[in-house]
This record gives C-alpha cells, sequence and structure tokens, in this order.
C-alpha cells in the first residue's frame, strides 16, 4: 500500500495542533527537534497502521517531551534507553487521554508490528528478561503477550504509570536503572563464582564469551571487567532506540546526547527489545534513491530587485529626447554622409510622430472596451452587495401602514444595511522575454485597458516586468558586478544575479504623468517588431530571458508592501506572459575534498525536492515536467497569501492550444472536458481554464493573432458586398472574445 507523504503530514500537524516543519527523508529513524520544532520521518515501506502508529507517537514527544538535555544534568548519567522506556508509555498514555480514538491506532500498529515479530519475541521466554525489557513490552504489546512481574517490580509499573511530568520520568528511570544495575552485578558474582568452580554458563559452550544473565554486555578485549587500561568504565557505541526522541538529538553545546562526553557514565546495560524494534524499523526504511530535499524562498532585498518608475522614464525620456528635427545641411549633395545621416534622422523623428499618433488613436478607440469593463464592474460590485445586504426593524412606527393593523403585523419601518465591500488593488507582471517581440505591443494594448479600467474606479495597482538584462545598479558592488538580492543559504532557492523588475506603471503617477509614461511604453514597444530599429529602446529595456519564477518568489515581499502602502484589503495579481519560465535552482552545500569549508554550489528542482513555507507548513513536491516548477511556487505563494487572487494571462500561437490546455489543466484528450475545451479554443481563439494543476485562480489563453487583430469595424472604400461582411463577422468575434475575457478578469477582481 502506497502512503501519501503529505498526507501523513497533516495528520502529524492536526495532532500537534501547531504547524509543526514534517520532512519525509531517507533517514534511519525518526526524529524530532523539539527546539526547531521538525519533525523528520523515514520514508517507510510500512501499513498505514504501522505509519499512523509511529506519526502518533513522534507528535506525542513532540508534544509532551520538553526541550532539555538532561544527560548533562547532575545526577542523571543513565542509560538513554531506560528514560527512553518511560518517556514512550508516558507520552502515549497522554496522547491516547488527549485523543480518545488513538488507542486504536495504537493497538492496531503494534498488533501489526507484533505479527511480524519485530521485538523478537517469538520461541522466546518473556518471563526471562531482564526488568527493563519487559517493562517496554508492556507498555508496547502488553495487550498481545501476558508478561509476568514479582510484586518488587509491580512497584516500578505502578510509578511509570503514574508519571505525568518529565522530572517524574526521570526520577522513576534512575531508579529502574539502578535496580537493574544491581541486579545485573548479583548475575554478574553468581557468573564469577560459576567459573572459578569451573561450571560453564548456561547455554554457553566452555572457553567462549559469556553472558550476564539476561542483560547482554560488551566484552573488552584487553581489559578487565569493562574496563579500560585507565580504570575507567568501556564506552560503548551509543544505543539505539526504536524512535529518537529529544534524548537522541544532539545537545545544545553539539555533543551527541547518551555520548560519553560531559562526564556522562555508558553502563553496559541494555534493553535488548528496544534495540531489536529499532533494527526492524530500519529494515522498513526506504534508503535507496534520491533523499528528499526541501527548500524555502529566499527573503529578497525589494532595493536591491526593483528598479524605480522614475529612473525607468527618466531613462526613456533622456533618449527619446535626443530625436529631434534634425537641420538639413547647406550643400547635402557635396557630402553623402551627411545626405545619409539627414534621412536617418528625419526618419527617426517621423516615427516617433507616428507612434504619438497610433497612441492617441488606440487611446481613443479602447474607451469603448474601458466604460465596458467599468459597467461590468459596477454590475457585479452592486449585486454582490445586494447579496450581502441585510434589512432589519427601526423600532419606528410606519404611520402608512397604521390602516392595515388588522391584517399586517409588519407597521414598523425597515432599514436596509448594505455592508462594505472589501478595497482592491492590482499587481501586473509583465513578461519582457525576447520571446514576446512580435505580439509585445498588443499585450501592452490590452494590460492599458485594464490600466484605464482602474483609473476609473479607482483601484491601486503596480505594474512590474521582469528581466534579466537592465544594468541595474542597486543590485551590483562597488566594483560593478551583480550579487544576489539575499544572502545564500543551503536550502533556499536561487534568484538569478541580475535579475530585475522594472516599475514601469503605478497608479501614484498623475494624470498627465501617467500618460506620458504610457506614451513612453508605447514607443518602445512599438520598436521591438523592427519597426524603428530600436532608436526608441534603452539600453536597459532591451528583451531578455524569462526569469517569471524570480518574480513569483519576489512577490512574498512586493504583496505585503503593495498592501500597506495602498491600504488595500485584498491584492489581485494579473500576470501576462507567452511562455513558460527558464528553468530554476537552488543553494546546496556540497564539501569538496580538496577545500575546508563547505562550497555553495546548486542543485535542481524537479522530484524529490519540496518546496517548504515555515508560515503556512506546508511543503508541495516540484514535479518533474520542467514547466511545473512555475505551478509548484504558484501554489505556495497562493497558500501564503489567501485574501489574494493569481490570474494568469498566456499569449499563445494559434497551435498551442492544445498543448497549452494538455499541461496546465488536463492531459486526457479523450476526457470530455478537454474536447469542451479545445472547442472553446478552436471557435473563440480563447479558453478560460479554472481549477486544474497551473496554479492560479483562472488562466485565460489568448491567442495573439486574435489580440492582434483590430476589432474596429473598418473595410476599404471599394470593397464589396463580401468584403464588408467578412470585416464586420470578424469585428464583432473580435468584440466577443475580448468581452468575454474581459468579463472573466472583472468577475475575479468584483
Amino acid at each position: 500500500m502506497t502512503v501519501k507523504n503529505e498526507i501523513k503530514s497533516q495528520l502529524a500537524k492536526l495532532l500537534a495542533t501547531e504547524d509543526l516543519i514534517v520532512e519525509h527523508k531517507r533517514v534511519e529513524t525518526a526524529q524530532f527537534d523539539v527546539h526547531s520544532r521538525v519533525l523528520t520521518l523515514p520514508v517507510w515501506d510500512a501499513s498505514e497502521y504501522v505509519y499512523d502508529l509511529l506519526v502518533s507517537h513522534e507528535v506525542g514527544h513532540a508534544l509532551y517531551t520538553p526541550d532539555r538535555n538532561w544527560i548533562l544534568e547532575d545526577g542523571y548519567q543513565i542509560n538513554p534507553q531506560f528514560v527512553n522506556i518511560v518517556e514512550d508509555a508516558r507520552i502515549e498514555k497522554l496522547m491516547k487521554r488527549r485523543y480518545e480514538g488513538i488507542s486504536k491506532t495504537f493497538y492496531r500498529g503494534y498488533t501489526d508490528l507484533v505479527d511480524q515479530d519485530f521485538f523478537q519475541v517469538d520461541n522466546k521466554d518473556v518471563s526471562e528478561m531482564n526488568l527493563a525489557d519487559r517493562i517496554n513490552l508492556h507498555y508496547k504489546i502488553g495487550t498481545h503477550l501476558d508478561i509476568p512481574f514479582t510484586l518488587e517490580e509491580s512497584i516500578f509499573v505502578k510509578k511509570i504509570d503514574n508519571c505525568e511530568t518529565f522530572d517524574e520520568v526521570l526520577d522513576v528511570s534512575k531508579e529502574l536503572f539502578e535496580y537493574c544495575k544491581e541486579q545485573f552485578e548479583k548475575e554478574k558474582q553468581e557468573q564469577e563464582v560459576d567459573d572459578e568452580s569451573g561450571m560453564p554458563v548456561e547455554g554457553m559452550p566452555d572457553g567462549q564469551g559469556q553472558t550476564s544473565g539476561n542483560f547482554p554486555f560488551n566484552d573488552a578485549d584487553d581489559s578487565q571487567e569493562g574496563e579500560t587500561d585507565d580504570g575507567q568504565p568501556t564506552p560503548q557505541e551509543p544505543v539505539s532506540k526504536e524512535s529518537q526522541s529529544v534524548e537522541d538529538q544532539p545537545s545544545p553545546t553539539g555533543d551527541p546526547v547518551g555520548g560519553t562526553e560531559g562526564g556522562n557514565v555508558q553502563d553496559e546495560l541494555t534493553v535488548e527489545t528496544a534495540d531489536n524494534l529499532e533494527d526492524a524499523l530500519r529494515n522498513l526504511v526506504q534508503m535507496e534513491g534520491r533523499d528528499n530535499v526541501y527548500i524555502e524562498v529566499p527573503q529578497v532585498d525589494l532595493n536591491t530587485i526593483i528598479v524605480s518608475n522614475k529612473e525607468i522614464h527618466d531613462e526613456i525620456q533622456a533618449l527619446h529626447a535626443e530625436i529631434k528635427p534634425p537641420v538639413r545641411p547647406n550643400n547635402p549633395s557635396n557630402d553623402e554622409r551627411l545626405s545619409y545621416q539627414f534621412e536617418m534622422l528625419t526618419n527617426q523623428y517621423e516615427q516617433g510622430l507616428q507612434m504619438e499618433k497610433n497612441f492617441a488613436q488606440f487611446k481613443k478607440s479602447a474607451q469603448k472596451e474601458v466604460n465596458y469593463l467599468v459597467k461590468e464592474f459596477e454590475c457585479k460590485k452592486s449585486a454582490s452587495a445586494y447579496a450581502r445586504a441585510t434589512t432589519s426593524r427601526t423600532g419606528v412606527l410606519d404611520t402608512t401602514k397604521l390602516h392595515t393593523y388588522k391584517y399586517n403585523e409588519d407597521l414598523f419601518k425597515k432599514i436596509s444595511v448594505l455592508p462594505d465591500g472589501k478595497n482592491h488593488g492590482l499587481v501586473f507582471i509583465l513578461d519582457w522575454s525576447g520571446s514576446m517581440s512580435h505580439i509585445m505591443l498588443d499585450t501592452i494594448k490590452q494590460l492599458y485597458n485594464l490600466m484605464w479600467f482602474c483609473k476609473k474606479v479607482q483601484i491601486p495597482f503596480e505594474v512590474y516586468a521582469f528581466t534579466s538584462s537592465h544594468p541595474n545598479i542597486n543590485g551590483r558592488d562597488e566594483e560593478g558586478q551583480s550579487q544576489y538580492a539575499y544572502e545564500p543559504k543551503d536550502g533556499q532557492v536561487q534568484v538569478e544575479r541580475g535579475f530585475s523588475l522594472m516599475n514601469l506603471f503605478t497608479s501614484k503617477s498623475r494624470g498627465k504623468d501617467l500618460n506620458q509614461q504610457m506614451l513612453n511604453i508605447f514607443k518602445v514597444v512599438s520598436s521591438f517588431r523592427g519597426y524603428s530599429s530600436g532608436h526608441f529602446i534603452p539600453n536597459g529595456l532591451n528583451l531578455s530571458g524569462t526569469p517569471l519564477n524570480e518574480a513569483i518568489v519576489s512577490l512574498h515581499q512586493i504583496i505585503p508592501q503593495f498592501q500597506k502602502e495602498s491600504g488595500v484589503e485584498k491584492v489581485n495579481c494579473v500576470i501576462l506572459t507567452d511562455g513558460e519560465a527558464q528553468w530554476s535552482n537552488y543553494h546546496r552545500e556540497v564539501q569538496r575534498g580538496w577545500e575546508d569549508k563547505p562550497y555553495m554550489g546548486t542543485g535542481s528542482l524537479g522530484e524529490g525536492v519540496f518546496l517548504r513555507n515555515r508560515k503556512t507548513g506546508k511543503s508541495h513536491e516540484f514535479d518533474g515536467y520542467w514547466a511545473g516548477v512555475t505551478s509548484t511556487f504558484l501554489t505556495d505563494i497562493g497558500d501564503t497569501f489567501p485574501h489574494c487572487n493569481f490570474i494568469g494571462i498566456r499569449i499563445l500561437e494559434s497551435r498551442e492550444g492544445g498543448r497549452f490546455i494538455r499541461t496546465n489543466f488536463l492531459r486526457d484528450e479523450d476526457n470530455p472536458l478537454f474536447v469542451k475545451k479545445m472547442s472553446e479554443w478552436k471557435r473563440n481563439k480563447s479558453v478560460v481554464l479554472e481549477g486544474g494543476n497551473q496554479g492560479y485562480k483562472v488562466y485565460l489563453g489568448l491567442s495573439s493573432s486574435a489580440i492582434g487583430n483590430d476589432s474596429e469595424f473598418q473595410v476599404k472604400e471599394d470593397a464589396s458586398k463580401a468584403d464588408i461582411k467578412r470585416a464586420f463577422t470578424k469585428s464583432l468575434k473580435g468584440k466577443k472574445m475580448n468581452k468575454k475575457i474581459l468579463s472573466k478578469f472583472i468577475e475575479q477582481i468584483a
């Protein structure tokens, strides 16, 4: 039976009633660090019952075992196994008391362990085992075995039953240890007497290594009675335990708890059944294959990543100001170079004028769509408010209804209360990659429609474009080298050096300033199709790669900052892109043999790598498919900001509709839902995906050819009836598609 790790992680968190950090790794034993609150679970090949037992047991340590290095305290130099068996009994008792139904979980889990003889008690006389072993069996599988105790031994069982605190556990463990040690010494003396009389120890051939009754101990090669040359007790290997709790963790000083350091005494006494269970559980652990890796997003310094709105437009306007009407040479026919330069400068200037004219025409034509957006928004907002409206009596008589008192009990005036809606804000993330060059102008037009809409309904917004080409001086050192926007650490997502977010637009800009900024970018993006040979593109605004994942990581800081500055309650984040992000890595320390310190290398995101979020307590595994990496980042940030809608707008080639639906929604092409979405794409050249595995709340797919067509009805003067009909049909179809997509967008933010 396959056990889903994330389900067991949720079980651990629910039992602990806190967002524990749960990691599933290829380790030999379960561990819980009570200081960092990290629960590490092995990848067990076990039944559901055993898995639930082991998880519940470790959560018991998380809840009740204190963060305390007791081994260094005076008076407690005892074998940690004795503390373990008493503490295990206490925490399982407390878990059963806290969750009544968990008793069945422990019973079923231990039943499976007994059936597989994990304690290795089959064909053994339990009564001959030492007291510590019998106590361990009593509290774990006592319902399956008849475990005898003498009257004296029953006192220890009673004391363990009454343990409520960890201090009581230590005291009882010390008494149990001293009692077993005394019994061990007695049997050892009896054995020495038998040796002097020449009688062999029962069950052992003459001359062979000897045991001390039922208590195994380590023989010393060149020392007598377990002592070293200096007369000190022989140290053992660290004792194994069925599950590692706080006693098994390294102490705050870095010394292993239960070791020989710090003056602790290592004794020959062991709990055999605990060792047997530990060994059996190790056999369940899947150690083969790549170990799971847990990584986190870094907290980036936005000051080193964001290129300010002012800086961007100062660069553009400085360049555009150089494009002026050229002065005609006095005698250009005598100098071909001057003549060519004059013609080139004239073309640049005329191109700039044409761009300004195109922008003015587009702004005028876009008002219909903007007004449509405003109308849709107000309608949906009003409908939502009406649905939440409440009506109550005021306690004041309505005199117009007094004459109806004989048949109408409702004679009081009423008041309707419309609850205030949440105020919204928008953050746009624009793809500034090279593949956007042929559709950037059309994408900007769609963005401008949304910005004008925001201005009309007074919704604050910010627009960022991600790039890896801007020479952002904020992210460079004194020598001009690109630096990370954070301090790289092992297990962090790597945000590439040189990554920047250009703040193209902000609602803080006033009307004329915003209009000028929109004209600036309109001229820049008009140049991407070779329209003006790049004369209107500043060096920092050239198109680059696709650091979309880095932009999503930065949103972890951008969204809270935007909320704080704008005072909005709900944020809608819109990402406009034409493809998947470039590959991402994570930082990984590697110890190379020829170096003293670890080298900070990188690892690749994929299967077996989990994105862990300490705020939400959730972990998400990266997909082995490279396009799924972005989905994992989106799912994680959606968990982090549940008040935020993440909306994707994807610009597609006409032939890419099927791949887009398969990748982000449904892979089964025979599924009726897939067929329905494909039909929607073919009919409208657009598709709306909700749900699926893309990470967005809504993912809107738009054909690049469709959004590039002007939806205005235009025909030539000498057009035939057929030409007019085709143009009219094309215009209606474009309007229909655009309104459908824009309506879906408004639905999300209203």
